[in-house]
């Protein structure tokens, strides 16, 4: 949406969202935290691994839905439909904690596929946003580790604390570029 193009409600809903950068910073320091605790701690079942990754997917829905409020147009559609698909995500991991590791690896992938493909799409459709460049990076990172996540070239449970953790970390970056992003928007 271009200031020239927009009428005055939707110039008032985007400063109104504008007003909310901040949240994204706190998301993304929570983010950053989670990541430090998911490396500090042993997670030695597939169990507790899976429940710690629901607990992460319903993480993401809630930012995603902060989402919702900060966004106008197309994404406010698309993050409450990542909102809605992480929740889902979240409930199979909660359902199901004790299966094997090639199911947790397959949801994981779901999930990165899924965000990186979505990093990618907003990078691109950003605009002149500074730093969007790195939100492109994060998502072919993201589709790269859904991708070795959808093959799963190992049954060790290093791996998926490895990939929670990393999700983790991928989400407080891409959190502090929208924050600022947001910010921008309040501004212009």
């Amino acid at each position: 949406m271009s200031a020239t193009s927009a009428t005055p409600l939707e110039l008032q809903r985007a400063k109104d969202a504008a007003g909310l950068w901040w949240l994204k910073l706190v998301t993304a320091a929570c983010w950053l935290l989670f990541s430090v605790i998911v490396f500090r701690f042993d997670w030695t079942t597939v169990s507790a691994i899976s429940i710690l990754f629901g607990i992460v997917m319903l993480g993401a829905a809630a930012t995603e839905a902060i989402g919702i409020f900060t966004s106008t147009g197309w994404r406010r559609l698309a993050s409450a439909l990542l909102a809605i698909a992480f929740v889902v995500i979240g409930i199979v991991a909660f359902i199901h904690p004790g299966n094997t590791f090639s199911a947790l690896a397959a949801v994981l992938s779901f999930y990165f596929v899924i965000k990186g493909g979505w990093n990618i799409a907003t990078s691109i459709g950003l605009g002149g946003l500074q730093f969007r460049w790195i939100t492109f990076l994060v998502g072919i990172a993201e589709l790269l580790l859904g991708f070795w996540a959808a093959g799963y070239f190992g049954h060790r449970t290093v791996l998926l604390v490895v990939w929670v953790g990393a999700l983790a970390l991928t989400r407080a970056v891409t959190d502090v570029i929208e924050a600022f992003a947001i910010r921008d928007l309040r501004s212009a």
